[in-house]
């Protein structure tokens, strides 16, 4: 095909280049030029974390393609064929004369330079929160290339750190300083960590298990200044202690860069960020907007939502050129919120619709919270997943799933995602065929056994009690036996102790039966789940009326035990 179509591109790191490489592709002939106002560009963001954590060693491999070439203005124009202004930005756009005013960042000078189509690539830029002390000497953003450098630079004098929030990237920023042996402390303002990204009952288990491990979390604590002396950040004050600090990151969150859209007469949608419809058009057929500076259309609510993320902005520049050069036909269709993370040596993901979001959009909500084993549990690479499914009761379609744990998580949720996005059912999702091998999985995987769950509740077969209901019960007094059906040398080392607990082994129930009141309600506890399920239905097999088990075990138990 050829066009000699002019595409301008306004942003050079993620969704530019990857609009101007498919553009490029498609039509050999086309005057492609990206515009970009830093000197960085086409930079792996994502990597900057394992940058500061010393995994990547070298600066320079965030520039770099797979086959260890800089992508650098001489690459896009040797390569691809693609003119880069790096160090100029645009100023305005003048749509009836179809140009942009472009302006050197350094010199000042101005250009005027046409186009057929428009790409905004803008990206976002991070939160400040108006707090004293933000300029302080030590205090950092963790969004470009220049904090991580700046961040790795310092950290042999660093002792302790305080990441303010706790969403993806402060939890990236706090393990990479964790992987430094830095004393790291966590603020957040909401009272659980991940916000966005998981449920409450899964953040809890999680923080305990980062915890276990040296990373410290100051929840619901809003922060009111940095401390200083003599220019340098010395501590956090919150609105309930103080924090020592040599180094404090400061991670709340993006806004996306909108303004000279704004400027430009575009529709901004009622997140923010900039209105597309699925071809990834703006207001303006002939201007298109990708990546950090677009809202985005939720896959199950049909709301629209911004959800910055990598994944989007490329998988969005190439619709937009396919768009641009073949006319509208190829469609980005929504998203689902599909994000993974490690945080030390634990992984959690989640895709879909949250809990509290499904019940806040009317759905008859019914979930299911599964311990197991990402292989079989004679593999030596086994390792712990705790998986969640919420599913619409009335339709039997899953919304969403979210996983934490050692294990492999990352697999789970993709599988997840793949059925949401065809409209499963958990009866589907049960009934998929996937791969076993034992040092992949187990013959029934973990995915299959968390669908199981919901199924058994909808079929009235599992009749089960969250780790929190169990812990409010004990807390108000209430009268009711925990049976734990744990071996007595399990048993021992770490339990609830409670007058209200009583140890009996799964394999004795039934001998023993006569010592469990029949008048009183009955919750088994476990390891993991599979154990009390099994004592439940003996329970009930016997005639109680009042039996359930606690979903998870003491796995997912984010509370002290003695």
């Amino acid at each position: 095909m050829s066009s000699n179509k002019k595409i301008v591109i306004i942003g050079g790191v993620a969704a530019g280049p990857k609009t101007a490489a498919r553009a490029r592709r498609l039509d050999p002939s086309a005057d492609i030029t990206i515009i970009e106002r830093d000197t960085y560009i086409s930079y792996a963001g994502c990597g900057m974390p394992f940058y500061v954590a010393g995994s990547v060693r070298e600066f320079s491999h965030l520039f770099q393609t797979s086959y260890g070439v800089a992508r650098d203005e001489q690459y896009f124009s040797r390569e691809k064929g693609i003119k880069v202004l790096t160090g100029n930005e645009v100023t305005d756009i003048d749509r009836g004369k179809k140009e942009v005013l472009v302006r050197n960042v350094k010199t000042g000078e101005e250009s005027r330079l046409s186009y057929d189509n428009l790409v905004i690539a803008t990206g976002s830029t991070p939160f400040t929160p108006p707090v004293e002390g933000i300029e302080l000497k030590g205090v950092y953003r963790f969004n470009h290339p220049e904090d991580a450098k700046n961040i790795r630079e310092v950290l042999d004098g660093v002792q302790e750190a305080v990441v303010i929030g706790s969403g993806l990237i402060g939890m990236e920023a706090a393990e990479a300083l964790r992987e430094k042996n830095i004393f790291v402390t966590v603020v957040e303002l909401k009272e659980q960590i991940l916000p966005v990204m998981l449920d409450k009952d899964l953040a809890d288990v999680l923080a305990l298990r980062l915890e276990e491990q040296g990373m410290e979390f100051r929840l619901g604590h809003k922060v009111l200044k940095l401390k200083g002396d003599d220019g340098k950040v010395t501590g956090v004050v919150t609105d309930q202690e103080e924090l020592d600090a040599d180094l404090v990151i400061v991670a709340v969150g993006v806004r996306p860069n909108v303004e000279l859209a704004q400027k430009a007469g575009l529709t901004i949608g009622r997140t923010g960020a900039i209105e597309v419809n699925r071809y990834l058009q703006t207001s303006d057929p002939d201007i298109y907007a990708v990546g950090d500076c677009v809202e985005n259309t939720h896959l199950i609510s049909g709301q629209k939502v911004y959800l910055p993320m990598a994944t989007y902005a490329n998988r969005q520049g190439r619709v937009a050129a396919d768009n641009i050069i073949n006319g509208p036909k190829s469609e980005f269709k929504g998203v689902l919120g599909t994000a993974v993370m490690k945080a030390l040596n634990w992984n959690a993901g989640r895709t879909g619709l949250g809990e509290q979001q499904a019940r806040d959009l009317g759905y008859n909500v019914i979930t299911a919270l599964n311990s197991a084993l990402d292989r079989t549990h004679y593999h030596p690479s086994h390792g712990l997943v705790l998986m969640k499914l919420i599913v619409d009761r009335d339709s039997r379609k899953v919304l969403g799933a979210q996983g934490i744990g050692p294990g492999e998580v990352v697999k789970r949720i993709d599988v997840a995602a793949t059925a949401i996005s065809f409209g499963a059912t958990v009866d589907d999702l049960a009934a998929l065929d996937l791969a076993y091998a034992p040092p992949f999985s187990t013959p029934i995987d973990l995915a299959h056994h968390t669908a199981n769950i919901v199924r058994n509740k909808l079929d009235g077969l599992a009749k089960t009690i969250s780790v929190q209901e169990a812990k409010e019960k004990l807390d108000r007094g209430d009268d009711f036996l925990i049976v734990d059906v744990r071996t007595p040398q399990q048993f021992a080392p770490k339990h609830i102790d409670d007058p209200r607990v009583m140890q009996v082994t799964l394999s004795d129930i039934r001998d023993r039966i006569e010592e469990v009141p029949k008048d009183k309600e009955i919750v088994a506890l476990c390891a993991m789940g599979i154990r009390s399920y099994e004592a439940q239905r003996i329970f009930e097999g016997a005639g109680f009326k009042d039996v359930k088990y606690i979903e998870g075990g003491l796995q997912a138990w984010p509370y002290d035990l003695d």
